[in-house]
Formats: C-alpha cells, sequence, structure tokens
C-alpha cells in the first residue's frame, strides 16, 4: 500500500502502453483509445491524486482511496473529456467554428476550458436556476451562456437547436471521445492503486462509470464498479433495475451533477454488462458525506462528489474489502456549502 504519488508523469502512467489500434465506434474502450486520451490531457493537466485518508477508513471501517478530480483545472473530472474531444476536433483537417451543448456544470466548463485552449468558440445551455458559481465559471472560460429550461433534460433539446441554427457542433453528453477522455480518470486509478475490490462513482449521464467499466475490462481486472444516483433522479437506477430505459418525470436533487431524467441509452448498455449495482442516495446522505469528506480530509465536494462516499458508507458490501470512491469534483456554491456544513 502507498499514497500515489500526484506528480506522476505521463511516462510513467503510459509505461504498459500497448500497438494503437482502431476501436470499433460502438465497441468496448481500448488501452490504446484511452491512452491516446491521456496523451492530449496531460498536455494541459497533471494526473490527480489518489490518498488514502486514515479517516476516511475509520468512517467507513475499511480501506478506502478518495480519487481527487476535484484537483483538476476545473475543479471536476469532465475536463478530462472536453480535452480529448475537442483535441480530435483541433487536430481534424476541418475543425468546427465552435461547439454547442448542454451542462449542469461541470461539462460546460470542460467544453468552455477546452475550446479557449483551442481557440474554437463555445455556447452552452444551461436551465434556469443552474449553480450561480458554475455559470460564472463557464463564462470566465469564454463561452457564451443560455438559460433555458427547467432541468439538463430540456436544456439539451435547445443545446441541439441552437447548434443546428448556428452551424455549430453539436456535443451530447455521452460522446464516445469524452468517455475516453474521462476514462484517463479510471487509468490513473487502477495503475496507481492495485487490487481494489470495489470502486463507487457517481452518474450524472454516464460517461465516468462507464469509463471505469471500460478501462477495467480492459487492464483485465476483476474490480466491482458500483454506480451511484440520487433518490431524487433515480432514472439510471430504475433503469439498471429494470433492464430497460426509464425516464423520470422530475430530477429534484442539490447533487446537479447527477439531476438527469433521461438515461443515456448507450451508458445503459454498458452498465447492464459491466456494473455490479446502482445504489440510490438521499441529499441528507450526501450532505453528511460532504462533511465527511472536510471533516477527515479536508477536501471540499459537491454533491454528486460526495455521494460515492455516501453510498460506501451505506453498502454493507464494503465490510472487509479494498474500496475506492471518486470525488468527481468540488465546484458547489459558497451558500450551498455553508448551509451543508452547518447541517442544514
Amino acid at each position: 500500500r502507498r499514497r500515489a504519488d500526484p506528480a506522476l508523469g505521463v511516462p510513467q502512467l503510459l509505461r504498459r502502453e500497448v500497438t494503437p489500434h482502431a476501436a470499433p465506434a460502438s465497441g468496448p474502450l481500448t488501452l490504446a483509445e484511452v491512452e491516446a486520451a491521456a496523451r492530449r490531457v496531460y498536455a494541459a493537466m497533471l494526473p490527480t491524486p489518489q490518498v488514502a485518508w486514515p479517516l476516511v477508513a475509520r468512517r467507513a471501517g475499511t480501506e478506502v482511496w478518495v480519487k481527487h478530480e476535484n484537483h483538476t483545472p476545473t475543479g471536476a473530472f469532465k475536463v478530462r473529456g472536453g480535452l480529448n474531444l475537442l483535441g480530435q476536433f483541433a487536430d481534424s483537417p476541418a475543425p468546427p467554428a465552435g461547439v454547442a451543448s448542454a451542462t449542469r456544470g461541470n461539462h460546460g466548463q470542460s467544453l468552455a476550458y477546452a475550446a479557449r485552449r483551442h481557440g474554437l468558440a463555445c455556447t452552452i445551455v444551461v436551465p434556469h436556476g443552474n449553480s450561480r458559481s458554475k455559470n460564472a465559471a463557464m463564462r470566465a472560460y469564454g463561452a457564451e451562456l443560455i438559460e433555458h429550461g427547467r432541468d439538463f433534460d430540456e436544456a439539451r433539446v435547445h443545446a441541439h437547436e441552437v447548434a443546428r441554427e448556428r452551424g455549430l457542433a453539436f456535443v451530447g453528453p455521452f460522446e464516445r471521445p469524452l468517455v475516453a477522455g474521462v476514462a484517463t480518470c479510471a487509468l490513473e486509478l487502477f495503475r496507481a492503486v492495485a487490487g481494489r475490490d470495489r470502486v463507487y462513482v457517481p452518474i450524472g449521464c454516464g460517461s465516468g462509470i462507464c469509463g471505469l467499466i471500460g478501462v477495467r475490462d480492459a487492464l483485465g481486472l476483476s474490480t466491482a464498479i458500483v454506480g451511484v444516483v440520487s433518490t431524487g433522479a433515480n432514472a439510471y437506477a430504475q433503469s439498471f433495475r429494470a433492464r430497460s430505459p426509464i425516464q423520470t418525470p422530475s430530477a429534484v436533487t442539490m447533487a446537479d451533477g447527477m439531476a438527469v431524467r433521461v438515461p443515456v441509452p448507450a451508458a445503459l448498455e454498458i452498465l447492464w454488462r459491466g456494473a455490479e449495482d446502482v445504489i440510490e442516495v438521499d441529499d441528507a446522505a450526501i450532505g453528511e458525506a460532504m462533511r465527511a469528506l472536510f471533516d477527515d480530509a479536508h477536501q471540499v465536494a459537491e454533491g454528486a462528489g460526495a455521494a460515492p462516499l455516501a453510498a460506501l458508507l451505506a453498502d454493507p458490501a464494503r465490510a472487509g474489502r479494498r474500496c475506492a470512491v471518486v470525488l468527481s469534483g468540488g465546484n458547489v456554491d459558497r451558500d450551498v456549502y455553508r448551509d451543508v456544513l452547518a447541517g442544514a
């Protein structure tokens, strides 16, 4: 056991590089695909650390490593996908003039950050009442922000219309290069810390959990991947149990990164084949996990970022297992975080 070095360099992370080869558009991720994404990602950021905080382990009663995606340049794991996708756009013979997408915040920050890096325009649609700090960050990265709809799924439909009207490339929430980009997080975790029995990861539209499943399978590991959703936005949990896509009428949770009503069919196919379980946690448990991460590790976690720890603490299967949780982001509005720390 060891604390992974946050300054692991690209040559070390890619030390088991395989011969590059093309993967079918709908086939499983390959190591070559994820390692190609890693080169684009590491041109802009360092790998993030994974740390076994002793107080987190004491609280959980088992070994727990925290993967710190709150330490990326945008404060969330999504930036990896944006860097890979827009890096591919920029390298293409005829790159688009710009991109358009929808978000609750972290995906939009990812695209805005990468678009500025590659000189592309970026238009992002957010629902009304979206996080003020996430909106401010997207604008600071140079994105044009449009407010439309009551939730992410309505914003996504409008973003598609905006892209068509303006001649922009529409970026959905589950493009393959996005999944390959965020999968670099899994590559770091599995190569830095061997022998994980269970990894808990939040589900928004599914790129994070599908990246973990893809890398686990490519490396030939047996680690159980457990998805986490909110009880107030449980479309993926219902769909996972029913083995059929189920949309929910609403998605109400303080964990805005998981507030999705309409699951992505391609993501569900991967979950059905490769996920151990999808656990639901309520906002009270998420708030408790946010406080725990602050108390035990002095880390700021947004709702979705703390949800994996909430799920682990509620899961009897954690006992005696070597576990990891993906702290997917730390982008939480100050007033929300103040109330959570106060126990509200």
